[in-house]
């Protein structure tokens, strides 16, 4: 947490506020045991000196990471944003990656606010707001280089799967994906390098609204059991990029305010609590190291 749909809900808000502004100057926090646990790639001080100056292009999301391509402010403005647009997406642009973990805010402030407690990043940008960085339990991560880099780093992954939403997957793509792996579907769906995307709370309502059990194996999955695996996929995503994702924990959006998609999770986070479609009560168990919840009649 946060999700597919929360980071995605983010970069939507941010996206007009930041694309083609400058970075001015950055602080980081004193604390030296977290800035090098957030600042994953490259070191504290390279951070700081290889942002500084640097143009954010755009933000865009891969899987749950936030991905802002940066252009040399000096290879010129404007005219160098719609000159390179297509190097920007290559192996060797320059990015700014930002992970939220599990309580990270990614915001834009008045440089006069105050900061909020456990505010650890600072960018202070040339339309004169700053962009800050809070992570109270600090599982966040940034990170700044050229993909190659950072994957040459194990700072960032090798392989992320394809995008599950805005038509990047067909069905007949995702049958295949399912038909080559023989492990659970929740695990499956967990998996970044299978999905890029999807975490606990999607697998699990999607499951749900799949009619399938979590612990069903993916190759004996039928035909119509992968097609509405495909389906439930997609529908909770969109339903919750559409309801500016689910607030469980403490996820806020762009503007800091929470989403709403908790008010319609099914299953995610209800075990004991009788089934909104058959009314027996849902079962919790682990499964893939994470808590599970599932209908035993609604779920086969």
């Amino acid at each position: 947490m946060p999700e597919l749909p929360e980071v995605e809900t983010v970069v939507r808000d941010l996206g007009p506020q930041l694309s083609g502004r400058r970075v001015e100057s950055l602080q980081l926090t004193r604390d030296p045991l977290i800035r090098d646990r957030l600042i994953r790639y490259p070191t504290a001080r390279q951070f700081v000196q290889r942002l500084r100056g640097r143009v954010i292009t755009s933000v865009a999301r891969r899987g749950k990471y936030i991905v802002m391509p940066l252009l040399d402010a000096a290879s010129g403005h404007t005219a160098a944003l719609g000159h390179e647009a297509a190097r920007l997406n290559g192996a060797s642009a320059q990015r700014l990656i930002v992970h939220l973990g599990m309580t990270g805010h990614l915001r834009l402030w008045e440089p006069e606010e105050a900061p909020v407690k456990h505010t650890h990043v600072r960018v202070l940008l040339d339309s004169g707001l700053e962009l800050r960085y809070d992570d109270q339990r600090q599982f966040g991560r940034l990170l700044l280089g050229t993909q190659d880099e950072l994957v040459a780093a194990h700072a960032f992954p090798a392989r992320l799967g394809p995008e599950p939403i805005h038509g990047d997957l067909t069905v007949a793509e995702f049958e295949q994906l399912v038909r080559r792996r023989r492990r659970p579907v929740k695990s499956a769906l967990l998996d970044q390098s299978f999905l890029a995307g999807v975490g606990n709370i999607y697998a699990d309502e999607a499951c749900f609204r799949a009619g399938i059990r979590p612990s069903r194996w993916t190759h004996r999955l039928t035909v119509r059991e992968r097609q509405a695996l495909y389906s439930a996929i997609q529908e909770v995503l969109e339903n919750s990029i559409a309801a500016r994702g689910s607030s469980v924990i403490d996820y806020v959006d762009g503007f800091g305010l929470r989403g709403t998609n908790q008010e319609k999770l099914l299953v995610y986070g209800r075990s004991g609590e009788p089934c909104l479609t058959c009314g027996t009560p849902l079962q919790g168990t682990r499964l893939a190291g994470r808590g599970t919840v599932y209908c035993r009649k609604c779920q086969r």
